[in-house]
């Protein structure tokens, strides 16, 4: 089988699992991006902090943390204390992500959310897909759909009178 058919196949096995992530993200996603407009930051804030943090949590506190005089330790401090529970979910998946080498890997890190790690610790991938695939595609999936919806709300924000 072709790269092109290996991919596609992954994708059709991945997508069907994060159509629930898919509703969930857009609407938190768009709430995120409005909030960030409103709170006076250019549309294309929340699509870029979506695509480099990626950890919704996190950035909601971030807004305020932009707004305020700029703390390195409070940023550290307040992202630890949000994001530590993704320290076991790591530890969790250094098992099923061993095989997978160089940037898939660190990609595959980056993109472990809650939703993701709820897919890829229940959901198999079907006979004759490629593991690394399968969690490539769920996770990138999550993330495009975050910031999608972060997008079209810092879009909406500016569109509509808040």
């Amino acid at each position: 089988m072709s790269e092109r058919g290996r991919r596609g196949k992954a994708f059709k096995a991945a997508f069907p699992h994060t159509i629930p992530i898919f509703a969930g993200f857009w609407f938190l996603g768009m709430t995120y991006g409005i909030y960030m407009n409103v709170s006076g930051f250019p549309f294309w804030y929340p699509m870029l902090m979506s695509l480099t943090i990626f950890a919704g949590s996190v950035e909601f506190v971030a807004v305020n943390l932009l707004l305020g005089a700029f703390n390195p330790f409070q940023v550290l401090a307040m992202t630890l204390m949000i994001n530590a529970r993704h320290l076991f979910y790591g530890l969790s998946m250094l098992e099923k992500y061993r095989p997978v080498r160089g940037v898939r890997k660190g990609y595959l890190i980056h993109t472990l959310t809650d939703e993701t790690y709820s897919l890829l610790c229940t959901a198999q991938p079907p006979e004759g897909v490629e593991a690394e695939r399968f969690y490539l595609w769920v996770s990138l999936l999550n993330q495009l759909y975050w910031i999608a919806g972060s997008a079209l709300g810092g879009l909406l924000g500016q569109a509509l009178p808040f």
